[in-house]
């Protein structure tokens, strides 16, 4: 880690420091960085916004592609005040971001109650063995959406 990781890094534990202040906050920190400027900044608002995506990575992922007017962030980095959980980490992949770095590690968090473990878990599990139960239907119906979105010329891939 060089200097920069660490001043960017320590922008994100400071915005993480948001729940000390604020009611409603949980203590996490993130900023997106493209060519050593922050692009997108964020920390932990799920319950403020009663909205359980609303984690610091998703919030600095939104702020980002929102400012730069595009879903692709290659080449940006990823500081978090804390090892991502599945869901950021599966958004920063989405998002094409070329690394990320964190503070805290997944056992820091589990340690104050945010355990992601079970989470890790279910995702290694077969669909009929995970304790949400789930199924697949009328994926022959839905496949016909996919079909035409894909025959359009005019379409984003993602």
């Amino acid at each position: 880690m060089d200097d920069t990781d660490e001043n960017f890094l320590r922008r994100a534990i400071e915005l993480s420091r948001r729940s000390l202040t604020e009611a409603a906050v949980g203590p996490f920190g993130a900023v997106v960085v493209v060519d050593a400027k922050v692009v997108g900044e964020g920390w932990n608002q799920v319950v403020a916004s009663h909205d359980p995506t609303a984690h610091a990575e998703i919030v600095a992922l939104r702020d980002a592609a929102t400012r730069l007017g595009t879903h692709v962030l290659d080449g940006a980095v990823l500081y978090s005040s804390c090892e991502p959980c599945p869901m950021c980490l599966a958004a920063a992949h989405w998002a094409r971001i070329a690394r990320i770095v964190w503070a805290n590690s997944s056992a820091d968090a589990a340690a104050i109650g945010f355990d992601d473990a079970r989470l890790y878990e279910e995702l290694r599990q077969p669909v009929a063995a995970r304790a949400m139960p789930s199924r697949q239907l009328l994926g022959d119906e839905a496949r016909a959406v996919f079909l035409a979105w894909f025959d359009r010329p005019d379409r984003i891939a993602y």
